[in-house]
């Protein structure tokens, strides 16, 4: 079986830590910041691990 390539969009979205979670930053922060609440965007900013199934499909993109 040949080997399967990197996805180089998930590359650039979703990083895996050393432990194997697989995180990413939010959408909704680009433009549109006027009508945010300052919590909002300061929530927004943080960076997000991503959990369950979908988590699993990432890392099996990404080669890991």
């Amino acid at each position: 079986m040949p080997k399967s390539k990197t996805r180089k969009s998930v590359i650039r979205r979703f990083k895996v830590t050393p432990t194997g979670k697989v995180l990413h930053r939010h959408a909704f922060r680009r433009h549109l910041k006027a009508n945010k609440t300052k919590k909002q965007l300061g929530n927004l900013k943080r960076v997000a691990e991503m959990k369950g199934q979908f988590a699993k499909r990432i890392r099996k993109a990404l080669g890991k």
